[in-house]
């Protein structure tokens, strides 16, 4: 039952990505026993044990936070970035968090409508709605349940290895080994979840769905939006629990995930804490004479080829370098290839930041136009007095109001980017926090250059060709930064740049280093 007739009323609050995917696992039951967010005596006794304060095991704190002038309503309606309700919270704790001091809300949640769904909206099932029972039989009955289900939590696509590994799980799953009494071979299906957390999400279910002819028949994917936690143990725990919703009898686990190994040399099948048992695959790697991956017990030691890392492969993305047939499909490899362009073509935002007369347009400025003589990138600039003027006309200066006016010019660079092109900023861009929340709005959709344009304060006072600087001094411009308003300089800068040591051609030429330098732009000829 929705709660859609009870809301026109009540406060509204958008939480945050990862306690919105918390709340769409709440509301969908994959986060069974919890029917909402916790309290402080749960919260304590989930992070000390591993616990609720019932005694229930659950491994990680599903918690809300919330601004304090919230933190005294009895219900709340919880919506998505577009402000579509998505549920009702029946609030039955307000909390501080000692450690944060952040005001939290606890509380059950009802359901006012289902989540609005992109790409993909047909695979994305409750654990209800998911039947391993497979096509019914000529007759018209069903054929029995699977003995066993073995979940696969993916979040990086499945290589040659991977598919090497799980199949030779689900055979040993097959043949009892873990498996209920009477498992035969076709009495194993297996659940890929597609876990969801971040800008390749798109790219990771296509990826999944590219090697579905490698894996057993019946598989079955499904796009979980469940993020990634800091403890490494809690969320192989949580993944567990998500895992057994969905009707998961095993757990596919990595070695590589910590596990420790048997002295016979088999890798532990529990760890404390996990809803389902593990199952985890012995070592493999790739037999450089065989051409073929395989256990690397069974492999001469300088046969073995080492396995390309995350990093490897970004490198070659990068670059544009095909990946090795020996190391994924090349279907796998087409997806990659297309979520991650080669530098030169992939979108970038060259950010600049600094002072009031630091040089920051004129290099800027000098930036776009020597990207247009010698490349043929798109390049679009956005200043900030241009800005000002047009975008975001009739702000104040105001901290909110220039945070607001940076994040428009945030969001106008995420959209360059994303479609390929080059977006040049260069606002003031005074706080840090606003600063680094444009750079993970670009770095969703692309590449992020921030670029300190560290001329000294009494420079940029000499330069005052507007008089603003005089004006602040007299107190007729409250508010101004590096006068009356703090300036935090970025401690995250790609490159710094004083112009008071060198000219704008030198500023220019020490930006386009930095790009070519990066694989942004080619080389001059």
């Amino acid at each position: 039952m929705t709660a859609e007739s009870n809301i026109p009323d009540l406060p509204t609050w958008t939480p945050d990505p990862v306690e919105l995917a918390d709340l769409e696992l709440l509301l969908s039951g994959a986060f069974a026993p919890l029917n909402g967010f916790l309290g402080s005596i749960d919260t304590a006794a989930v992070i000390a044990g591993g616990r609720l304060a019932d005694g229930t095991p659950w491994p990680v704190p599903v918690v809300l936070t919330v601004p304090e002038e919230l933190a005294k309503e009895q219900r709340l309606v919880l919506q998505d970035p577009e402000g579509l309700p998505l549920a009702l919270l029946h609030v039955s704790e307000a909390w501080q968090d000692p450690a944060t001091g952040t005001h939290r809300l606890a509380g059950s949640v009802q359901p006012v409508r289902e989540p609005a769904h992109g790409r993909f909206r047909s695979l994305r099932r409750r654990p209800s709605e998911v039947d391993f029972s497979g096509e019914p039989l000529p007759d018209g009955t069903r054929p029995p349940a699977p003995t066993a289900v073995l979940a696969v939590a993916a979040r990086e696509p499945l290589h040659r290895r991977q598919l090497g590994q799980l199949r030779q799980v689900t055979e040993r799953l097959a043949a009892g080994v873990g498996a209920r009494p009477g498992a035969g071979r076709d009495g194993v299906r297996v659940l890929i979840l597609a876990l969801l957390s971040d800008e390749y999400d798109d790219a990771l279910v296509r990826a999944l769905l590219a090697v579905r002819r490698e894996l057993p028949e019946g598989t079955q994917i499904v796009p979980v939006p469940l993020t990634r936690r800091t403890d490494p143990v809690r969320d192989l725990r949580l993944r567990s629990y998500v895992a057994r919703t969905y009707g998961a009898t095993h757990l596919f686990a990595d070695a590589s995930e910590g596990l420790e190994q048997r002295h016979d040399g088999a890798p532990d099948t529990e760890i404390e804490g996990t809803a389902i048992p593990l199952a985890v695959p012995e070592p493999w790697a790739y037999d450089s004479v065989l051409e073929v991956w395989r256990p690397i017990a069974k492999i001469e030691p300088d046969h073995a080829r080492i396995e390309l890392t995350t990093r490897d492969i970004e490198e070659m993305l990068d670059r544009g370098d095909p990946i090795p047939e020996w190391f994924t499909t090349p279907a796998v490899a087409a997806e990659l290839g297309a979520a991650r362009p080669p530098r030169h073509r992939r979108g970038v935002t060259v950010f600049f930041t600094g002072l009031s007369g630091s040089g920051k347009s004129t290099i800027a400025r000098g930036l776009a136009d020597a990207l247009a003589e010698h490349t043929t990138r798109t390049v679009s600039l956005l200043d900030g007095d241009v800005v000002r003027r047009l975008l975001s006309a009739g702000l104040t200066f105001s901290r909110m109001d220039r945070d607001l006016n940076i994040r428009r010019i945030g969001f106008v660079a995420a959209e360059i980017t994303r479609h390929g092109g080059v977006a040049i900023c260069a606002p003031i861009a005074p706080y840090a926090a606003t600063r680094s929340e444009v750079r993970r709005m670009v770095s969703a959709v692309g590449d992020f250059l921030l670029v300190h344009v560290a001329t000294p304060l009494e420079e940029c006072e000499r330069r005052d060709r507007k008089g603003l600087y005089a004006k602040a001094r007299a107190g007729l411009i409250p508010e101004f930064t590096g006068v009356s308003d703090p300036y935090e300089e970025p401690e995250d800068a790609e490159l710094v740049i004083d112009t008071s040591a060198m000219t704008p051609q030198e500023a220019v030429a020490a930006v386009v280093e930095v790009l070519e330098t990066g694989g942004w732009v080619r080389p001059v000829a």
